[in-house]
């Protein structure tokens, strides 16, 4: 990859959001936020991020409903729901909706970095095999 990848940040909790940021940045990735969904889908509309982490509980509509728009959007881009709220249900639920990956708050940075980098690895293969095929 040459250029740095792009990380849509949505949470409703400016703490959250500027932690993450703060964090992702300091690993190399250009980090953009939103607090709500509303505004999650006009960033995407109008800017491409290679990953979204999304809060499931957001103050105009779930998360879990934000991935169906954000596929529209850009179906390429990858989904990680983040929950302080975890059930089975849930996660089933997320995965079915499109949902790349699935962690609970308080998110282990470790584990947030190794999720992030092994879908990133994936986009990026999958975009060179696309480009060979062309």
């Amino acid at each position: 990859m040459t250029e740095s990848p792009r990380i849509l940040i949505i949470d409703d909790d400016e703490a959250i959001r500027r932690t993450l940021s703060t964090i992702l940045e300091e690993k190399g990735y250009i980090i953009d936020t939103a607090k709500s969904a509303e505004e999650a889908i006009k960033k995407s509309a109008s800017a491409y991020y290679n990953l979204a982490l999304i809060d499931i509980k957001l103050p105009d509509i779930e998360g879990i409903d934000l991935l169906n728009k954000l596929q529209e959007i850009s179906p390429e881009m990858i989904k990680i729901i983040l929950t302080g709220y975890p059930s089975l249900q849930n996660a089933v639920k997320a995965v079915n909706r499109g949902a790349d990956g699935y962690l609970i708050k308080p998110v282990n940075i470790d584990d947030l970095h190794k999720m992030i980098k092994k879908h990133l690895k994936r986009q990026e293969e999958e975009r060179r095999y696309s480009e060979e095929k062309v």
